[in-house]
């Protein structure tokens, strides 16, 4: 499950009672392990669950490249029917208290941060599936601090390396790091900070998603950028790789059309060279976190 509707895919006729029975006894052989909630859901992953289904040989061993594990929604009526509607499934299921939980397989390719979910199953509070959809070559989504799968993320890819940093560094109190403040003359404030989760070096590019305001003299904010960024550290240049826009007025629109994926150089003598260098630091004294699953 994602924040956007899924890709349409291949759907599973479940009304044949052998394929209904399988996917229930799958259903109660899972064994749950809570990961988070709020007001709208509450999420779970089976620790058993959990495949590596491929890997790399490198010079410190076995790295896995492919993990698959099943997760575990419930829903509050709310929940249920912002789903639903996600879904488009608003006019078949009118009555949103018909969805009480769905359970989903996912693949994870940690070197990648993506999420791809295989198969997915809703059911009401009987147990019952009442609807059901399956396909191998659904679109993969990168994980960020925008998108549903972030705990299960996490959770899967930690316990297929047998650790427990992922969950604690997306739960972590100082996960946004404040690369740069600015007020202009006539008091116009810009901050930027950045998803340290994300973060992880790709050759001499540092690859995260970061978080910019920019409010006027009032306080009041003028616009956001949600931005993934490739930071050249030695050569203090910069781009974006992908991100959305908000203003007051717009609301959220993506920024694929405005991205050129061209490298901006920062100036040594700009304001902005604290960004960078406050970025080298944070790899320097976090090596082995910025290069984790590496396959070099």
């Amino acid at each position: 499950m994602g924040n956007s509707p899924m890709a349409q895919a291949a759907h599973i006729d479940f009304s044949q009672q052998a394929a209904a029975a399988d996917s229930q006894q799958a259903e109660s052989q899972q064994q749950w392990y809570w990961l988070a909630s709020d007001d709208n859901y509450s999420k779970y992953f089976d620790p058993e669950s959990v495949v590596v289904t491929r890997t790399v040989e490198t010079a410190h061993g076995k790295v896995p490249t492919e993990i698959q594990v099943w997760t575990k929604t419930t829903y509050s009526y709310g929940g249920a029917k912002d789903t639903l509607a996600a879904y488009s499934l608003s006019d078949k299921f009118p009555d949103a208290s018909k969805l009480n939980f769905s359970t989903a397989q996912l693949v994870i390719r940690p070197q990648f941060r993506t999420v791809q979910c295989i198969a997915e199953h809703f059911y009401d509070k009987d147990g019952e599936v009442i609807w059901s959809e399956a396909n191998t070559a659904a679109k993969e989504k990168e994980i960020n601090s925008q998108n549903f799968n972030e705990d299960f993320y996490a959770a899967a890819v930690d316990q297929a390396f047998h650790q427990s940093r992922e969950m604690e560094r997306v739960n972590a109190k100082n996960r946004w790091l404040t690369v740069f403040d600015s007020t202009t003359p006539d008091g116009v404030y810009t901050h930027i900070k950045v998803d340290t989760s994300t973060m992880r070096m790709q050759g001499t590019n540092l690859v995260f998603w970061q978080w910019q305001e920019v409010k006027d003299s009032t306080g009041q904010v003028m616009e956001i950028k949600f931005l993934k960024m490739a930071v050249n550290l030695p050569q203090a240049t910069e781009k974006a790789v992908a991100g959305q826009y908000w203003t007051p007025r717009g609301g959220w629109k993506s920024l694929e059309a405005a991205i050129d994926g061209q490298y901006r150089m920062v100036s040594r003598t700009s304001e902005e060279y604290r960004y960078i260098l406050e970025l080298r630091n944070y790899v320097e004294n976090h090596s082995a976190w910025v290069h984790r699953y590496g396959l070099e």
